[in-house]
C-alpha cells in the first residue's frame, strides 16, 4: 500500500496535529514514532509503523516500504538533516518543522541533489519558521531595498497554569543556546536572552521578548541578501508565569545534554522532561492566543517603507487539546498539501520564503480561523 503522507513523530505534540489533519481530510497516512499513538490517534494503529531515528537501517526500511510522496517530519531537529538524506535516497519529497543554523546550512547543501532527483525538501514549515517566511516574502515583494528585519512571537494563555508550549525540548534550547543573528551585515553570536525589552501586541498585550535561538536570521539573510539587507534578528516571548517556570527547570539544569545514568540506563534530560510533561492534564476551559509577526523597514521609489505583517492564531473549536500549536501543524499539514498537487512545482532544498505561494497558503489558514494584519489593516486574500 503506498501511502500519500508519512508523519515522523507522529505521537508528539505536533505530530499528532498534522496527523490528524491529513487523515480527517482524507488522505492516507503512515504514523511514525517510538510510542504508540494515544487519543484521538490510537484507532489508527494499522497505519502506525514503531521507529527510532537512532536506528537509521529501521527507519530506512519503514520509509521504503511506504513509498510516500511526502515525508512530514515533526520529530526534534536533531534528526532533520539525516530524515532529508533518506528522502533524497528514497525519492520522496520532504519537509520539517525547523532546524538551528549549522543544520540549515547542510540542509541547504543538499539542493542540487534534490534539484536532480526533481523532489522538493524544504525546512521550517511551522508557525516561526514557516507562517512568518511567507509573511517575510509578502512584505519583502513590495520593497526595492531591506535594510531591516525583526521577527517573533508572542502568546498568552487565559488562566496562569504552566502548560508545555510546543516542544520543551526545542523551548529550552531556545533560551539556553547562543543565538546567531545577522547584525550590520555580518553573522554574531549573541548571549542567551539577551536583547530583552517589553513590546506590545495585538490580541496579546505587553510581554517581555528576547533574542532566541531560530534560523530566521540565516534564511532571511538568504533571500533577502539580493536587496541589501543590514539587520535580522528574532525574538521570543513567553508570558511571565510561563517564562518563570521554564527558567527554574533550566536552573535545575534540565537544559545539561549530558545523560543521567540510572539503573544502568544513560536518561537525557531534556527528552526525559518533555515525555514527563506529557502526563500533566490540560486544565479545564483552558484557550490560548498567539501572534506570530514580522517587521521589515526598506525603502520603496527611494522612500522609506515600514510593514508590519502579524499573525492571530485564537482559539479553534475542537482543537482546544492542542492549543496555539496549531499554528505550527496546520502549516505543516499545508505545505505538504501543496508538494503533493504540485501547488510547490520547484525542486531543491528551501526555506518557505523561497517557494511558498502566498495567497493560498494564507487563504488555507484562515480557513483555520487564522487572521493576518498588514499594518493594522485585514489582509484580503
Amino acid at each position: 500500500m503506498a501511502y500519500d503522507f508519512v508523519v515522523i513523530g507522529a505521537n508528539g505534540l505536533q505530530g499528532r496535529i498534522v496527523s490528524r489533519d491529513l487523515i480527517e481530510k482524507g488522505y492516507r497516512v503512515l504514523l511514525c514514532d517510538k510510542s504508540y499513538p494515544g487519543g484521538r490517534l490510537a484507532q489508527y494503529l494499522r497505519n502506525f509503523r514503531r521507529i527510532d531515528l537512532r536506528d537509521s537501517e529501521r527507519t530506512a526500511s519503514v520509509l521504503r516500504r511506504a513509498d510516500a510522496e511526502v515525508v512530514v517530519n515533526c520529530a526534534e531537529g536533531d534528526f532533520n538533516l539525516e530524515v532529508q538524506k533518506f528522502c533524497l535516497k528514497l525519492g520522496s519529497h520532504y519537509l520539517d518543522l525547523g532546524s538551528d543554523v549549522p543544520m540549515t546550512k547542510a540542509q541547504f547543501a543538499l539542493h542540487r541533489a534534490f534539484e536532480r532527483k526533481k523532489l522538493c525538501a524544504m525546512t521550517g514549515c511551522g508557525s516561526v519558521p514557516g507562517i512568518g517566511n511567507v509573511m517575510l516574502a509578502h512584505a519583502a515583494e513590495k520593497m526595492d531595498q531591506v535594510e531591516y528585519v525583526e521577527s517573533g512571537f508572542a502568546w498568552k494563555p487565559n488562566m496562569r497554569v504552566f502548560v508545555a508550549p510546543f516542544s520543551m525540548v526545542s523551548i529550552i534550547e531556545e533560551l539556553t543556546d547562543w543565538p546567531i543573528m545577522f547584525e550590520r551585515g555580518k553573522f554574531r553570536r549573541f548571549r542567551p536572552q539577551s536583547g530583552t525589552h517589553v513590546r506590545t501586541f495585538r490580541w496579546i498585550g505587553r510581554q517581555r521578548v528576547f533574542l532566541a535561538r531560530h534560523a530566521e536570521p540565516y534564511t532571511y539573510y538568504q533571500y533577502l541578501k539580493n536587496k541589501r539587507v543590514e539587520t535580522v534578528k528574532f525574538y521570543a516571548g513567553f508570558p511571565r508565569h510561563s517564562d518563570e517556570v521554564i527558567k527554574s527547570l533550566v536552573d535545575l539544569t534540565f537544559h545539561n545534554p549530558d545523560p543521567v545514568l540510572f539503573e544502568g540506563k544513560a536518561i537525557q534530560p531534556d527528552f526525559f522532561l518533555a515525555q514527563f510533561l506529557k502526563r500533566v492534564p490540560l486544565p479545564k476551559g483552558y484557550k490560548e492566543w498567539e501572534n506570530l509577526w514580522v517587521e521589515i523597514i526598506g525603502k520603496s521609489n527611494r522612500k522609506k517603507k515600514i510593514i508590519l505583517m502579524e499573525c492571530i492564531v485564537p482559539p479553534l473549536k475542537g482543537w482546544e487539546e492542542a492549543g496555539c500549536n496549531i499554528d505550527t501543524g496546520f502549516p505543516a499539514a499545508i505545505i505538504a498539501e501543496m508538494i503533493k498537487y504540485g501547488d510547490i512545482a520547484k525542486h531543491g532544498s528551501f526555506a518557505p520564503e523561497a517557494i511558498v505561494p502566498e495567497k493560498p497558503f494564507f487563504k488555507a489558514l484562515k480557513k483555520h480561523k487564522f487572521i493576518f494584519y498588514e499594518n493594522g489593516e485585514k489582509l484580503r486574500v
